[in-house]
C-alpha cells in the first residue's frame, strides 16, 4: 500500500518528532494554551464578548446586554400589599366587597323588608326559628357574651384604636391624603344608627318572647350592624398591614365573630334571626363604600 510521501524539510531542519500524546488536565488549563479553559480561543482570537466587558443586569446579577435577569428582585416598601408596606395607598381594598355582593345585599335587604311589614311566610318561617334557637341547651352565658360584642361600648371601641393606629402609621409613611381612610371608616360607622333608626321605626316589628316582649323595633337589629361595621371596617383598614397569609384568616375571623353576635342575640331572646340578616344586608354598602372612598391614587 502506497503512502503518502512527507513534506521535505530544509536542510537545516531537525529531524522530525513522533506525534506527543496530548497533554493530561493540568497542562490542557494551563493560562493561554490552545483548547484550554483559559478565557482566550482554542485559534488564538479573543471571544466575541471578553468577561471584562460584560455588563451586569439589574441588582449586580450577571448578565450581557441586555441585561438577563439576576438575583430575585426584593419588594421595595411602594410596592402594594408587600409585606413591610406601612402604608399602600393603592391597594384594591375594594376587591374583597365586589359590586355583584352589594347588589345581593340590598337585593335581600328588600326582601326581608318586605316580607316582614307585609307579615308575609317569610316571616313565619323567620319567628319558628327564632323560638327554636331561644329555647336549645346553648349556654345563656355565652349567649350573653357573643350579644354584648355588638353593644357599642365595645364594637366601637375596637374600631377607634384600629383608626388610630391605622391613622399614624400612614402619616408617620407619609402617605398622601393619609386620613382619608380612617375618615371614611369613622363616617361609616356613624352611618349606622342613621339608618338603622329610620327602619325601625318604619317596619316596627314586635320583639321575640323574652326580656324585652311587648316592645317594638326589632328590624333590623342595631346591635348585629354596628358589630358588622366596627369589625368589619377595621379588618378593611387592616388588611394591607397585614402579610398575605394572613388576610384570609383575619376576614373569615370577623365573618365568624359576626355570627356569634347573631347567635347569642337571637338565644338570649334580644331579636329574630331575620332582624341579624338585614343589619349585615344593611351594613354591606358601608363596607362597600369604605374601601371605595378610601383608595388613593399617587399624591392626588
Amino acid at each position: 500500500m502506497r503512502e503518502t510521501p512527507r513534506s521535505q524539510g530544509t536542510a537545516g531542519d531537525a529531524e522530525p518528532v513522533l506525534p506527543q500524546p496530548r497533554p493530561g488536565c493540568a497542562l490542557a488549563h494551563t493560562t493561554g494554551a490552545s483548547g484550554s479553559g483559559s478565557p482566550h480561543r482554542s485559534d488564538g482570537r479573543p471571544p466575541q464578548t471578553p468577561r471584562g466587558a460584560r455588563h451586569t443586569g439589574h441588582h449586580g446579577g450577571p448578565g450581557t446586554t441586555p441585561p438577563v435577569p439576576g438575583s430575585p428582585t426584593v419588594l421595595s416598601p411602594s410596592t402594594p400589599w408587600a409585606p413591610s408596606t406601612p402604608w399602600a395607598p393603592s391597594t384594591p381594598w375594594a376587591s374583597f366587597v365586589t359590586p355583584l355582593a352589594l347588589i345581593a345585599s340590598l337585593a335581600l335587604l328588600a326582601l326581608c323588608t318586605w316580607q316582614i311589614a307585609a307579615h308575609g311566610p317569610l316571616r313565619t318561617y323567620d319567628e319558628r326559628l327564632g323560638r327554636a334557637i331561644a329555647g336549645s341547651p346553648f349556654p345563656s352565658p355565652v349567649a350573653e357574651f357573643l350579644a354584648d360584642l355588638g353593644n357599642t361600648a365595645v364594637a366601637v371601641p375596637v374600631l377607634a384604636v384600629a383608626v388610630g393606629w391605622v391613622a399614624w402609621r400612614a402619616r408617620r409613611a407619609g402617605a398622601p391624603r393619609w386620613w382619608l381612610p380612617p375618615l371614611t371608616a369613622a363616617v361609616a360607622m356613624v352611618a349606622v344608627p342613621a339608618l338603622v333608626v329610620p327602619f325601625k321605626a318604619l317596619v316596627d316589628r314586635p320583639g321575640p318572647p323574652g326580656p324585652l316582649a311587648g316592645e317594638t323595633g326589632f328590624f333590623p337589629s342595631g346591635h348585629a350592624a354596628t358589630a358588622a361595621v366596627a369589625y368589619g371596617a377595621a379588618a378593611l383598614l387592616l388588611l394591607p398591614l397585614l402579610r398575605p397569609r394572613l388576610r384570609r384568616p383575619l376576614l373569615a375571623a370577623v365573618a365568624v365573630l359576626n355570627l356569634a353576635v347573631a347567635a347569642g342575640l337571637v338565644r338570649c331572646g334580644y331579636h329574630w334571626p331575620l332582624d341579624t340578616v338585614a343589619s349585615w344586608c344593611l351594613s354591606g354598602p358601608l363596607l362597600w363604600a369604605v374601601p371605595r372612598m378610601s383608595r388613593l391614587r399617587g399624591g392626588g
